[in-house]
């Protein structure tokens, strides 16, 4: 079953399931049994032991703790106690309200939220978890629903961290960049030469992030998002109270009157400054003297620095909330402890979700459905000028039923390189380009991707929903960028490409129909945000 066609059935059922099922957790439990009976070859015994080492594996490795796996689920608890205290000073409400005299419409909110994810683009996940804290009040007051806020968080965070050499994902993928030129013996170009030279070729980054802006100007949203808009603007609840909601606060907590743009502000302030240290102390302890920026941020810990990052956010909001306790007399001390409590309580829905993505990542690595069509890919016989539209399309895939970009980036990156020595050296950036690309594409599709699950996180939106919004959209950039890796594969020159790129964003800009948007209907008067 392993290496084989098998090997893409438990993936693409659990995605079906969540589908048409629209139950996240219900769809990846089938799938990891199901992978686990092929891995087991239908005995149940053994079948038992590959989904219990699946399991184990997510909080124990090589002997001890799965220190990046347990880092980003306490990060997810911390976070839920950092916006349970921030709620309950009164920070969300003072901010909302002074976002409404700054940011005047719908559009500003939007742009405001697509900026924000530009700028915090250290690592995704972050980026995913912040951006949704200070952009939900904004977005909210606004009538922006909650999946048009996941999708420009989704569609802001992994594209700009690919791009980004300062990043975590900049790190491992230079790291990956160089085992290939020193595979084929390149040593004309440096690994982090190759990277800054593949970014304009990145081609879906380019799609996608022209996409965001122009559906945030234009308000020119469609498919299932435009339902979720509608019903906002009509209603001025930006979600849908039947569905459930990760990171979802169900105790009616209060809200102090009193409270200050600072009680959200600092505590976000803490949870990024303590997290760039971090990241910087952890970094700089597994580097040598003289070590680069890049150096440093390759050898940092990411997941322990979102911890202390965490903590230190959490400290912040707890000493604003004893100010708050100060002022406000009928405030209970008591309600420092019940915050934290209920704000950790509302992400257990996202954690079971991420470790249940977890689980069936690492069965579907077992199986080896990434080898597999890795494999298809590399004994095709290609025509080499259409090799970048090619592996884009084979890395949205297994990035799609694998739920993991960075797999796709460790599986198909050396194939190119392989694929590429053997046939055209001159395709060897443009068809990385391609596998970069296409492995972020993939992702965004996929409802078992975690950057996927930790945007409807951020933004506080039914999982599926955020899936099923904005796979139009994906798709959409995805066959602009694969038009322009058409043209690129055609000329050999990536800035055709990218001008391919840029002329389809214009008429597509040109062409869409502009939703109509009453000013009535733009503006709520209490925030309706958790």
């Amino acid at each position: 079953m392993e290496q084989s066609i098998y090997s893409l059935l438990p993936p693409l059922l659990a995605i079906l399931m969540v589908i048409l099922t629209r139950r996240v957790l219900l769809s990846l439990g089938t799938g990891i049994i199901v992978s686990a009976l092929l891995l087991g070859k239908g005995n149940v015994g053994q079948s038992l032991s590959y989904l219990w080492d699946a399991v184990k594996g997510i909080f124990v490795e090589d002997g001890g703790l799965n220190s990046w796996n347990i880092c980003i689920l306490a990060f997810l608890f911390l976070l839920g106690a950092i916006t349970a205290l921030i709620n309950i000073a009164g920070g969300s409400r003072a901010f909302g309200e002074w976002a409404m005299t700054k940011v005047k419409s719908r559009t500003g909110a939007q742009i405001l939220t697509a900026i924000f994810g530009i700028i915090i683009f250290i690592d995704d996940y972050f980026n995913a978890l912040a951006v949704g804290q200070v952009a939900r009040p904004i977005t909210d007051r606004h009538r922006v629903s909650r999946a048009k806020l996941a999708y420009l968080i989704d569609s802001t965070s992994a594209p700009i961290c690919v791009i980004s050499p300062i990043s975590s994902w900049g790190a491992f993928i230079i790291g990956i960049i160089g085992t290939v030129l020193a595979t084929h013996n390149i040593t004309e170009i440096s690994a982090f030469t190759a990277f800054l030279q593949i970014i304009p070729m990145n081609l879906y980054v380019w799609a996608t992030l022209g996409l965001v802006f122009i559906i945030a100007i234009r308000n020119a949203d469609f498919g299932a998002m435009r339902t979720h808009e509608k019903r906002t603007l009509e209603t001025g609840i930006p979600y849908d109270p039947n569905k459930a909601i990760p990171g979802e606060i169900k105790e009616d907590l209060p809200s102090s009157e009193n409270g200050t743009v600072g009680d959200l502000v600092w505590p976000i302030v803490a949870l990024f400054a303590g997290t760039i240290a971090a990241i910087i102390w952890s970094g700089l302890k597994e580097s040598k003297s003289g070590a680069t920026i890049m150096d440093i941020f390759g050898n940092a810990d990411v997941a322990l620095a979102l911890i202390f990052g965490g903590l230190f956010g959490l400290i912040v909001a707890a000493i604003l909330f004893l100010r708050q306790k100060a002022i406000n007399d009928s405030m209970d001390a008591k309600l420092l402890f019940k915050g934290i409590r209920v704000g950790m309580k509302s992400m257990l829905p996202a954690v079971m979700i991420l470790v249940f993505a977890w689980a069936i990542i690492t069965l579907i690595e077992e199986l080896g459905t990434g080898v597999f069509l890795g494999d298809v890919v590399k004994n095709s016989q290609l025509n080499i000028s259409f090799l970048p539209v090619i592996m884009f399309a084979v890395a949205g895939l297994m990035a799609f039923a694998t739920g993991t970009s960075w797999g796709s980036f460790g599986i198909l990156l050396p194939i190119a390189g392989q694929v590429v020595a053997a046939t055209d050296m001159s395709m060897m950036l443009p068809a990385l380009a391609a596998v970069l690309a296409g492995s972020v594409f993939g992702d965004h599709c996929s409802p078992i991707s975690d950057t996927t699950i930790l945007s409807s996180t951020g933004a506080g939106c039914n999982h599926m929903d955020h899936v099923i919004t904005q796979l139009p959209y994906a798709l959409t950039s995805a066959l602009i960028a694969g038009i322009g890796f058409v043209v690129m594969g055609l000329t050999d020159n990536g800035l055709l490409g990218l001008a391919t790129v840029a002329i389809l964003l214009g008429i597509f800009a040109l062409t869409t129909r502009k939703n109509k948007v009453s000013q009535k209907q733009t503006v709520m008067e209490e925030n309706p945000g958790r």
